[in-house]
């Protein structure tokens, strides 16, 4: 049974089939799906990621304000969020985090909110689930400061990084999560992050709508699809799919203290 370690199925992506979809991944082998919230704060986006996980006992939800959003997290933004994670469905605090690529808020707006987020996290005992995109080093610099010694767990979600940030986010213990850009014919590099990256650490995701896997480069992304990044993992480390399916769930499920 594989889990989809980062999703967005309340996107409007899926409003023509959201039910198909959930229906199919189950049927790929899909067994647990997390349902990552994102979105202005304010507009009631969050509180959608929250109503899919309660309809369905094999999705969960997150929240938090993605760095896109930053400048959007203010007072009222920050209430509503703890108010929302503390709804039983929200297991983890995400996505949070540093994009230096787009800078659809500026650059120390998004650090002063990630720093916070990371803050509020750890007052909850929630584990955070990291965007990070040309921002290495100050993505690892905020979380030695803020969440080193917390004894939470946390995930680099998406993976495209060096082997350098691997190596330092496994140092504060964190998981690493590969989407279908490991897939990838131009991904040489990254799968040799992969390889390196302990199978106790490993995780699989699918960011859908985006990013989807060969052989569904191109198309829309959705849980299902999360078998052939598990796939392709399953190469890299010289291991069969059903392992990478067996350590993966047994990873999510050890984070989260579910299972």
């Amino acid at each position: 049974m594989f889990v989809d370690s980062h999703a967005h199925l309340d996107g409007e992506e899926f409003d023509e089939d959201r039910d198909a979809v959930i229906e199919r991944a189950r049927s790929a082998g899909v067994s647990a799906i997390l349902n990552v919230g994102t979105g202005d704060p304010h507009s009631g986006a969050l509180q959608k990621a929250i109503a899919l996980a309660e309809q369905h006992a094999d999705i969960y939800a997150a929240v938090g304000t993605h760095p896109h959003d930053a400048r959007l997290f203010d007072t009222a933004a920050e209430e509503l969020l703890v108010t929302l994670a503390a709804n039983p469905r929200v297991i983890a605090w995400g996505e949070i985090g540093l994009d230096f690529h787009y800078d659809n808020s500026p650059r120390d707006v998004q650090l002063r909110v990630f720093a916070r987020q990371l803050e509020i996290a750890r007052e909850l005992q929630l584990p955070v689930i990291i965007h990070t995109r040309e921002a290495e080093t100050e993505t690892i610099d905020i979380l030695r400061d803020q969440w080193a010694g917390s004894d939470l767990p946390g995930i680099m979600h998406c993976f495209s990084g060096s082997l350098s940030l691997a190596e330092q986010a496994l140092a504060l213990d964190f998981y690493i999560s590969f989407s279908g850009i490991v897939t990838f014919k131009k991904a040489e590099d990254l799968r040799a992050v992969a390889r390196e990256v302990p199978l106790e650490k490993l995780l699989i995701e699918t960011d859908c709508p985006f990013l989807a896997p060969i052989p569904y480069r191109g198309k829309r992304n959705e849980p299902g699809y999360v078998v052939e990044v598990a796939r392709t993992v399953a190469a890299v480390h010289g291991t069969t799919l059903e392992e990478i399916a067996r350590i993966t769930k047994s990873n999510f499920e050890r984070i989260f203290g579910l299972g």
